[in-house]
């Protein structure tokens, strides 16, 4: 690395406030119903958050068969579908659901729109646990695109009452060619009022954009399974900068670094700030020297806590 090597941090970078809620939900509790916790599916897609909450007792599982009768049950930041509801409801489960609110606004508005008659083509990766989620809140008439060719080919019952939602952590752009595809194949389909992908995806998408231009190489700190920080490797590497996802600073290659005098670090919105910080320690000793933040849009998004985990329910239990 040449000696005046500088790394500059994206703002804003890291969890979002459905993340930050979606591991409040699962220490709280903790703290109130002692261990073990289940959580159906990754609480956030993030090897290190998945490990620490491990530790702390919280179980992760699949099907609910595994869990036993009784038990406190948290549903994933992604969501789940009717099905896996009304399942986790027959058994009894003690439920809270820490789907992030604005994935539940996308649920809502297919359920409403779905009682008004409407079908829907959904954008997404196919997969993906938000996609299963938000395509199984109905048993028919919803109808999965994951690029422009899929445009071409879907084929709903009805096309005079039909509606497009996207799941929430894709690429601005990717979306947005997808969307401009359908609207030329189906031009009445109606829009979101607004824009399903999330303000964090968004934001932490627009600030690579910046960054990447004025470096010369990009490190996204996020996991493999986590959609929204591939997108911003993504992001990166379309405007033609070297860029590289790592979900630790074990993962960082010294040759990535040979030559470069400027690293840009960002990382996903489930990637914890200690992760960053320990990247930076990692460069520092591959012989980075100065570190700073270039400006960005500060988010001050919080989303409550639910019914039985607020602060006075805790204060409560204490």
């Amino acid at each position: 690395m040449p000696k005046s090597q500088e790394i500059v941090l994206a703002e804003p970078r890291g969890f979002c406030a459905g993340v930050d809620r979606a591991i409040e939900i699962v220490e709280r509790a903790l703290t109130k119903f002692g261990r073990p916790i289940y959580v159906r599916h990754e609480i956030v897609h993030n090897t290190y958050v998945v490990n620490d909450l491990k530790a702390k007792g919280a179980i992760f599982i699949e099907e609910l068969s595994d869990v036993p009768a009784g038990a406190t049950l948290v549903f994933s930041a992604h969501g789940v579908s009717k099905a896996i509801q009304d399942e986790a409801k027959q058994r009894g489960f003690n439920i809270f659901d820490a789907t992030c609110p604005l994935v539940t606004k996308v649920h809502v508005e297919v359920a409403k729109l779905h009682r008004e008659g409407f079908e829907f083509i959904m954008i997404g990766h196919k997969g993906h646990p938000e996609v299963e989620g938000t395509m199984g809140q109905l048993d028919r008439g919803i109808h999965l695109v994951e690029d422009v060719e899929d445009v071409a080919r879907v084929s709903p019952a009805q096309t005079a009452k039909l509606a497009v939602v996207t799941q929430t952590t894709l690429s601005v752009d990717d979306a947005a060619e997808i969307l401009a595809a359908v609207k030329r194949r189906f031009p009445n389909v109606r829009e979101p009022k607004q824009q399903d992908i999330c303000y964090a995806t968004q934001n932490r998408q627009d600030a690579v954009k910046v960054l990447a231009p004025n470096v010369d190489v990009m490190v996204v700190v996020g996991s493999l399974s986590s959609s929204n920080s591939n997108r911003l490797r993504e992001v990166a590497q379309r405007l033609g900068t070297d860029a590289y996802m790592v979900d630790s600073p074990d993962d960082l290659k010294p040759e990535w670094f040979a030559g470069k005098s400027r690293v840009g670090l960002t990382a996903g919105a489930s990637a914890p700030e200690i992760l960053v910080t320990q990247v930076i320690e990692r460069l520092r000793a591959l012989g980075a020297v100065s570190v700073r933040s270039m400006p960005g849009v500060l988010e001050t998004v919080h989303f409550p806590l639910p019914m039985g985990l607020g602060d006075k329910s805790m204060q409560a239990a204490g």
